[in-house]
């Protein structure tokens, strides 16, 4: 079969799956009743055996039609949508935190070296702003440093233009955020305004190669400020856990 009539096969085919989609949506079928015959849909639609065929196929994968055979094809209930969600309500241990920051490691070191590449002009003037606002927060000492510290991982995402990257970490929200996670105090290893700093300076490291466009620079700054992170987090574990044992 030449290229162009496989290319205009499958066109066909995602135009009925389309409109036979929005004729189930729109309430025109109702669960458990028989759709039309082939024939009949052949008919309505000016296509071929072939292409009704792999039309109803596709509706069979995507859960929507069954297809009994000699008898004919039939609408299903409909199915919850199965999406990714993260409960943040689970995280409630150092060890849940680390498990999230291990998942975190794989999704935004490449996140910050696709913004590396894809980031505009726009996006770096944001994430200097939100930058500039985190030192703001170290230097009053205000808890809102953490909603600069999302603000600044969300904003890498969008850089990305990827949108999946952003949805999986704003269903995240302020979990993202180790600190507020665990006991702040043996996070920061007594003294929180230094461990703000030192996050400060891995932001920076990452701001600063995804301004030089620079992907390897930025995969390696954002894995090297997680994995400090999950550092930090089990020596944090251990001080609890001493506290804990000494009591």
């Amino acid at each position: 079969m030449a290229t162009g009539t496989v290319r205009r096969s499958r066109s066909l085919t995602q135009d009925v799956v389309t409109a036979l989609s929005e004729r189930i949506r729109n309430g025109e079928f109702h669960v458990g009743e028989k759709l039309p015959t082939e024939s009949e849909l052949m008919e309505s639609f000016g296509v071929s055996r072939t292409v009704i065929r792999e039309a109803i196929s596709r509706l069979q994968a995507g859960g929507l039609v069954e297809t009994r055979h000699g008898i004919g094809t039939f609408l299903l209930e409909p199915q919850n949508e199965q999406q990714l969600r993260i409960r943040t309500a689970n995280i409630l241990t150092m060890l849940d935190v680390i498990a999230i920051l291990e998942l975190r490691i794989s999704l935004e070191t490449e996140a910050a070296g696709l913004a590396a590449l894809r980031r505009t002009d726009a996006h770096v003037h944001q994430l200097r702003a939100v930058l500039d606002e985190f030192v703001e927060h170290i230097r009053k000492k205000t808890g809102n440093a953490v909603v600069s510290d999302v603000a600044f991982h969300l904003l890498v995402a969008t850089a990305t233009g990827n949108r999946y990257f952003h949805d999986i970490l704003k269903q995240l929200g302020k979990a993202i955020i180790p600190r507020t996670r665990v006991d702040s105090v043996a996070l920061a290893e007594s003294d929180r305004v230094r461990y703000l700093e030192r996050v400060h300076l891995e932001h920076e490291d990452i701001y600063n190669a995804i301004v030089r466009k620079d992907p390897d620079a930025a995969r390696a700054a954002m894995r090297t400020h997680l994995a400090n992170s999950r550092e930090r987090l089990r020596k944090a574990q251990e001080v609890v856990a001493h506290q804990d044992q000494s009591s």
